[in-house]
């Protein structure tokens, strides 16, 4: 009934969302009537799980089976409880370092900045449950399998991790253009949460608002921007300098 990265079927996809399986996406054909579909999408609404409509021919695609109408995606990962994962790393003793994504799309630069993460010593990494890059093939591949060694924690919205981390004592900075700080004027020795954004918009407003700090990078060039993987390193590789002097 599945193999390593899909379930399809609409009963065993109930059956695994129950059973507490981290499913990335379910797609469900359009225009599909019927009592247990329409089961299955209250139940996948409840989880917030993200879900996709798409035509027949798409999940036909993706499985020559009889899909019933819909297909999940397996996370390769199981993800972590955001509250649980500060705490712990709270009561380690060490100085706490967390990466917040806002909707970042890219799968490959997502792995990019696992890897990265890994290897700056990131406690977690938080994303938003709906609209960003899964953890899927191209994730492990590009992190070099760094995803299986730094937690990641999904949450409604970005926002929620953010008042959760400042209510933890935990100072919340924005990788952001619109500032005139550099990351080179911002303190990352105490305990910090980074917030990247997304490669097209960038970082909600509203998460811009309520941060703790802004911080951008300089840049000398005629490009207004660098790859969000790029900047990341930039950043983390700046609290790695502080934190080692």
């Amino acid at each position: 009934m599945q193999d390593q990265t899909q379930i399809f079927g609409i009963r065993a996809i109930m059956e695994a969302i129950n059973a507490g399986e981290s499913l990335d996406k379910v797609f469900l054909q359009k225009g599909l009537q019927g009592e247990l579909f329409k089961e299955l999408e209250s139940l996948i609404n409840r989880n917030s799980i993200n879900k996709s409509y798409v035509p027949v021919e798409k999940l036909n695609r993706l499985t020559k089976k009889n899909h019933q109408g819909a297909v999940a995606q397996i996370s390769p990962i199981a993800f972590h409880n955001l509250e649980t994962l500060v705490l712990n790393v709270i009561e380690s003793g060490k100085t706490p370092l967390f990466l917040l994504l806002d909707q970042l799309s890219d799968v490959r630069n997502f792995g990019a900045i696992i890897r990265t993460a890994e290897c700056t010593g990131v406690d977690g990494i938080i994303i938003q449950k709906k609209g960003g890059a899964p953890v899927n093939g191209d994730t492990i591949k590009t992190s070099a399998g760094a995803v299986f060694k730094v937690p990641i924690c999904k949450v409604d919205h970005i926002k929620d991790a953010v008042f959760y981390m400042q209510a933890s004592g935990i100072k919340v900075i924005t990788a952001t253009e619109k500032t005139n700080n550099t990351l080179y004027d911002v303190s990352f020795k105490e305990p910090c949460a980074i917030v990247m954004g997304s490669e097209a918009r960038g970082i909600n407003p509203s998460i811009l608002k309520v941060a703790d700090a802004k911080a951008k990078l300089p840049l000398l060039g005629e490009i207004e921007s660098l790859n969000v993987s790029v900047a990341c390193g930039a950043f983390l590789y700046e609290v790695v300098r502080q934190r080692l002097n």
